[in-house]
């Protein structure tokens, strides 16, 4: 495996949702608690970043241009020439103790978007799905922190974690309707972070050309990745031990992009791993997919 590389050259509270938009040939990714959008071209090396007015946590290429966000206030237009902001959908949810999380684009273009639980007390997450401007609810609640959607390259199936219960499901998809089937479990990990075994919970994902599912294993310091029957293939260590989100990029989509998180890690941890918070990269053997785009 080939080194692996700095290049956001700051720390990100929460840095999520890496985005590779191969027309533009750049990197886009959110800090959630940082409220900021970034974009990083790497041939140039040019950088911008826009603030937003509350949360983003998710991200979707924009057939029209631009890029949809997913913010605690609701779905946005991002147009990146302007950096003006225009609002999309309100939040469908309490914003009291409810934000948006992870999300990805289908093949039929819609943007699935689950919810944090802030309170942590009940599973009462629910997932959304913005379609033509349009807001409907896919599920709700079994589910604290919805996280890891990813689409297999034939568009039959859909995966999730819910980083809170430490478990990852692969559900039976229709492209042509969104339709769903009831979750098959996927993977399971150990919930005893006393335990010496224990490797973190499964946070944001991707899936790859050949349908393997690449999990960031917060707290674990790890990237997984897993076949489409759930064996484990490898893992990437990560020099810092809460990882988020993984994507594919570069021009031949081999670059494996990972945004990390500096939010309430101690003072000890981050002198132990320095990249605490960055966004990293790092060379693999196998190409990922193009990223999906919205269809508004």
């Amino acid at each position: 495996m080939s080194e692996i590389k700095d290049i956001s050259q700051q720390a990100m509270q929460v840095g999520e949702c890496p985005l590779w938009h191969s027309e533009e040939a750049a990197l886009y990714w959110v800090d959630i608690d940082g409220r900021a959008v970034h974009r990083y071209h790497p041939e140039s090396g040019a950088r911008q970043q826009w603030s937003m007015p509350t949360e983003p946590s998710a991200l979707a290429i924009n057939a029209g241009g631009g890029l949809i966000v997913a913010l605690r206030s609701g779905f946005a237009h991002l147009d990146t020439n302007t950096g003006s902001l225009a609002e999309v959908a309100p939040a469908p949810f309490d914003m009291a103790t409810t934000r948006f999380n992870d999300g990805k684009v289908d093949p039929a273009g819609r943007f699935w978007v689950g919810t944090i639980y802030e309170p942590r007390t009940t599973p009462s997450a629910e997932m959304f799905v913005l379609e033509k401007g349009q807001v409907r609810k896919a599920w709700s609640g079994g589910m604290t922190v919805s996280n890891g959607l990813g689409f297999s390259p034939d568009g039959r199936s859909m995966y999730h974690s819910d980083t809170t219960s430490h478990r990852i499901d692969r559900f039976d998809f229709d492209v042509a309707s969104g339709a769903i089937s009831e979750p098959h479990a996927f993977q399971r990990f150990s919930t005893d972070k006393k335990a010496a075994d224990y490797g973190g919970r499964p946070d944001g994902a991707a899936v790859d050309s050949e349908g393997n599912y690449w999990s960031a294993m917060f707290e674990g310091g790890k990237i997984l990745r897993f076949a489409p029957d759930g064996t484990l293939l490898g893992e990437i260590a990560v020099p810092a031990r809460c990882p988020t989100m993984v994507t594919f990029g570069g021009p031949d989509l081999r670059t494996l992009y990972i945004t990390t998180a500096s939010h309430n890690r101690s003072p000890e941890e981050i002198a132990a791993y320095p990249l605490t918070g960055h966004v990293l990269a790092v060379q693999v053997d196998v190409a990922g997919q193009k990223e999906n785009v919205y269809q508004a």
